[in-house]
């Protein structure tokens, strides 16, 4: 079973909050897929990846490119897998895959945004019920995350 986590956006955007969670799953050696809810918010992070800090960026690809199994990072609106990845991240209410060959999944929504907020409670319900490990995390007003449960 997966570790599940829930990422709950009150203080930033998803634009400031996935490089650095990418960051860090990177650095412990994992492979990540992102899994977007459309094409539009897939482009528009695969653009933000590349400039996102003016002395880093993020080495990914999406799945509309060559070599999809040799990215350390995949973008995707898919439910594929093909970088072997350990951890995926949806986000924009895209529609888990099944979790089991994973050993983390991130979900991050937008807490101003009724549907992605009814789409989080639905996952939780469903991977909980599913036997995921589950924590729900929300943002404080620094922007650093809070265990809620």
């Amino acid at each position: 079973m997966a570790e599940v986590l829930f990422y709950h956006l009150t203080e930033s955007t998803l634009e400031d909050a996935l490089p650095g969670l990418l960051e860090r799953s990177v650095d412990r050696g994992w492979r990540a897929v992102v899994q977007t809810g459309t094409e539009e918010r897939r482009d528009a992070l695969d653009q933000h990846l590349w400039t996102f800090r003016d002395d880093s960026f993020l080495a990914h690809a999406t799945n509309r490119e060559a070599y999809p199994a040799e990215q350390p990072i995949l973008l995707t609106t898919g439910q594929e897998n093909p970088n072997q990845a350990q951890i995926r991240f949806l986000v924009d209410g895209a529609a888990p895959a099944d979790l089991g060959g994973y050993e983390r999944a991130v979900f991050l929504f937008d807490g101003h945004d009724t549907a992605q907020l009814e789409g989080a409670r639905s996952h939780w319900k469903t991977m909980k019920d599913a036997g995921h490990s589950v924590t729900y995390w929300q943002q404080t007003s620094d922007r650093r995350w809070e265990r809620k449960a």
